[in-house]
């Protein structure tokens, strides 16, 4: 069964008007030829859609029933040209985004705020997991743009750092450290048990945690690739933690959070992750706005954020 779409609106528009003539003026054409369409379209359906007599033009119980699928299918069609104009902008359609759970508690509520705000008509489907299974998925094209942390291959993945936050020391309340009102510098740690990050899963803090001492001077029985687990462990008693300044918004109760003396008093970063092939208009919309909240992000000769190590 096959009909055109002129079938359809010469439908509407007769039952609409209920006169031959008032439709066919209507639509700008003559009465045979919209007679025609008519009989077309129900002998494609094979039913009879309306009765005809010199005075009246009446729809069948079926014609009722055609007209309102007749209508969806006419409102489907005028507004797909609308659509894919939007999807083609990206304005319109679904971005995937995978996100570290850490970065909930900072970027991730503020990000969405303004893609809404820009993006109105854009369906944003979130899925937390570590930035190693991210560029997994990235790889994969089951998410198209990541905020997870660096480093990243060049080669494969375009990246723009759009947070940095400081480093804390998670520690048991009831923990001597907690008490120090002098800053907590990495020798304090020496001989703590120190709940360490995955070198696989985690690898980003695990280097950032052997940078700033070697492993050889730490004590760890836990390694853990989520620092929520982490935190979860510092309120058991199970040693002491380093982790983003952004995890003292779990609000854990037994948990207190000092600052680390580092060097740089923003090592922890965060980076909007796409591949570098992605070519999909919404995407680059996605990264647009990311780029635009991020003002100190480093830009390339060609005006798109430059890929950061």
């Amino acid at each position: 069964m096959s009909y055109t779409l002129d079938q359809v609106r010469a439908l509407v528009a007769v039952a609409e008007e209920l006169h031959f003539g008032r439709a066919a003026e209507r639509l700008q054409m003559t009465q045979p030829p919209l007679s025609r369409q008519i009989q077309r379209l129900e002998s494609q359906i094979g039913v009879q859609l309306l009765t005809r007599s010199n005075r009246r033009v009446e729809l069948t119980d079926a014609g009722r029933a055609f007209l309102d699928e007749a209508r969806r299918i006419l409102a489907i069609a005028d507004s797909a040209p609308q659509v894919a104009r939007t999807v083609a902008a990206g304005l319109s359609g679904i971005v995937r985004i995978g996100f570290t759970a850490s970065s909930a508690f900072t970027l991730l509520g503020p990000t969405l705020a303004r893609l809404s705000a820009a993006l109105p008509d854009v369906t944003i489907e979130l899925q937390e997991m570590v930035t190693k299974r991210q560029l997994d998925a990235l790889t994969k094209n089951t998410i198209d743009v990541s905020i997870g942390r660096p480093p990243f291959d060049p080669g494969q993945f375009s990246s723009l750092r759009v947070h940095r936050e400081g480093l804390l020391i998670a520690l048991p309340a009831d923990h001597l450290l907690a008490r120090r009102t002098s800053p907590i510098t990495v020798e304090d740690l020496v001989n703590e048990d120190i709940i360490m990050h995955s070198p696989v899963e985690a690898k980003y803090f695990y280097d950032i945690a052997t940078r700033l001492m070697p492993i050889s001077r730490w004590r760890h029985r836990f390694t853990v690739s989520q620092v929520s687990t982490m935190v979860a462990l510092v309120a058991a008693r199970c040693g002491v933690a380093l982790v983003p300044e952004s995890a003292a918004a779990f609000g854990l109760p037994g948990v207190v959070y000092a600052p680390l003396m580092t060097s740089d008093p923003s090592p922890i970063e965060l980076h909007a992750v796409w591949r570098a092939d992605d070519s999909r208009p919404l995407t680059r919309r996605v990264v647009r706005e990311l780029q635009d909240a991020a003002p100190s992000a480093r830009r390339s000769a060609h005006g798109e954020p430059a890929a950061t190590r």
